[in-house]
């Protein structure tokens, strides 16, 4: 049988509002009672809560509960910076940080003492030396927890605990974007599972610990249907993890102290710490290993196939979104911008290399060509590609495609494109010429709209005579945006080596009625 340790108590669920009615002649009615905060709103102000708990004592349970909910923030940041670029999520990750680590050293003492207690008899030696020394550190990690508690900004926190739930209710909860956000944290982690089950080191199943953990948050703050089958075992497995964890960092701790007698205090503890060990591992493995393992099953309810990189796409044209003032014009573009790719390519105009994914990037360069107006109209094309850049690439996206959707960005207006630049140097010539097809075509689109008013409703691309026609439904000659079209066409009549024209595109008739 499993040596029993002690667990945490979850945190209690917020009790209901109970509402004194006065006696009265007519019916009162009762307030409704208050909805139960959930995601950040909630572990927000856990924090600030925790931090009452902590301060006056520094007892384990309100140390462990504060460093929870720390963790807890700095992983919905994670999350939620992966779609929203508002900085506050990264400074309050950043503000998290040094309490968090400033509570740790504290908490694995603390930690230590109870295993401890659960290992041996007081009167063992081993036990007293181990006691004695863990309590020492005890009061002075005590002191370093109490400084970092102390220089813990709370008004800033309080602001937040207002300011990012009103972010967060911008995303759907349950969303496929959540899914596929949970997708990336179930690959990372099991990676790490597979590297933990090869080398069986203390450093690679503390890794998958944190693996599984990170997993886990994202699945209980914005999966909750997954997360209503899926909690226990995460947690169980959370646990199990958990107390391989502190028995590798206490016999550490007894080897560093020499706390062993003799031999065979030595031997007997290793071999009482390695049996618990084992036994957890093996519980691990037993629900982890095999066809028909939780990873197994977790994996099916996460997105599949060509889903991951739809999914993909619509988490950063929701970034997009959240920085390009006039995204509406950015959807048509794209819009525009594809229907140009697929008649040039159909006309021969254009090469798609075999390698690669062109038609992929210039969709991706046209939703996020503007968010660089965020910062600013006057040189926004440089500063939206010094923003895509910068992004990680979500799953089912490569750097090189958002590295290259940077650059078709980046050349959407302004001076023309010369193979001397940063931008352009790295790149082999066949991928620069591609890149130039890709931004003179975005060039173009872009110029169609340049009003933003969407009255060029679709293009149609037709040879006559040898030379590519763009036929554009809404388009006049005799208009200032006929101007800018001429201008627009210069990058791509220049990478293709041929004139290219415009023409109206009458619209369809409409069907006639039958008689009656």
């Amino acid at each position: 049988m499993d040596t029993p340790i002690r667990r945490r108590k979850p945190f209690p669920r917020s009790r209901d509002l109970h509402t004194i009615i006065p006696m009265s002649s007519s019916p009162a009615v009762a307030p409704p009672a208050k909805q139960r905060k959930t995601g950040p709103a909630l572990w927000l102000e856990k924090v600030l809560e925790e931090c009452d708990r902590a301060r006056d004592h520094f007892e384990p349970d309100p140390v462990h509960d504060l460093r929870v909910a720390l963790r807890r923030c700095r992983s919905m940041a994670d999350g939620l910076m992966a779609m929203d670029p508002d900085p506050n999520w990264k400074q309050m990750k950043k503000a998290a940080k040094p309490l968090f680590q400033g509570l740790g050293e504290l908490r694995d003492t603390q930690v230590m003492q109870e295993w401890v207690h659960t290992l041996d008899s007081p009167d063992d030696p081993v036990t007293s030396a181990l006691l004695s020394f863990l309590d020492g550190q005890e009061k002075q990690f005590k002191g370093r927890a109490a400084v970092a508690l102390e220089q813990f900004d709370r008004k800033q926190w309080s602001k937040w605990c207002k300011l990012l739930p009103r972010r967060a209710a911008r995303f759907r909860s349950g969303s496929a974007i959540f899914r596929h956000l949970a997708l990336e944290r179930w690959l990372a982690a099991y990676q790490l599972h597979q590297r933990a089950l090869r080398n069986r080191s203390q450093v690679a199943f503390h890794s998958l610990r944190i693996g599984i953990k990170r997993f886990r948050y994202i699945v209980e703050n914005f999966l909750p249907r997954e997360h209503e089958t899926w909690a226990k075992d995460l947690k169980d497995l959370q646990d199990l993890l958990g107390e391989v964890h502190d028995l590798d960092v206490l016999w550490a701790t007894a080897l560093r102290l020499n706390a062993f007698p003799d031999a065979e205090a030595k031997l007997r503890w290793h071999a009482r710490i390695v049996e618990e060990r084992e036994k957890r591992i093996a519980k691990y493995r037993q629900k982890m290993v095999g066809p028909s393992s939780l990873w197994q099953l977790w994996r099916k309810g996460l997105p599949q196939g060509k889903q991951v990189a739809a999914v993909g796409l619509r988490r950063l044209e929701l970034w997009a979104s959240l920085l390009d003032p006039d995204f509406r014009h950015s959807r048509h573009v794209s819009r525009l911008a594809l229907q140009l790719y697929d008649g040039l390519l159909a006309q021969k105009r254009i090469t798609a290399l075999p390698s690669g994914n062109p038609r992929g990037v210039l969709r991706l360069a046209a939703l996020l060509h503007d968010v660089g107006r965020s910062k600013g109209e006057k040189g926004h094309h440089k500063d939206s590609y010094r923003l895509i850049r910068r992004l990680a690439p979500p799953l089912g996206w490569s750097q090189q495609d958002l590295g290259l959707a940077a650059v078709v960005a980046r050349y959407h207006r302004g001076a023309l494109p010369q193979g001397s630049q940063k931008a352009l140097r790295a790149l082999s010539p066949e991928r620069k010429q591609q890149v130039l097809q890709l931004a003179g075509i975005l060039r173009l689109a872009n110029a169609f709209d340049s009003k933003g008013d969407g009255r060029i409703l679709g293009l149609e691309v037709q040879g006559h005579n040898g030379y590519p026609v763009i036929a554009a439904q809404g388009y006049s000659p005799r208009d200032r945006q006929a101007e800018a079209i001429a201008a627009a066409r210069h990058l791509l009549e220049s990478v293709c080596r041929v004139p290219i024209l415009v023409k109206p595109l009458p619209a369809a008739p409409l069907p006639q009625k039958r008689a009656s």
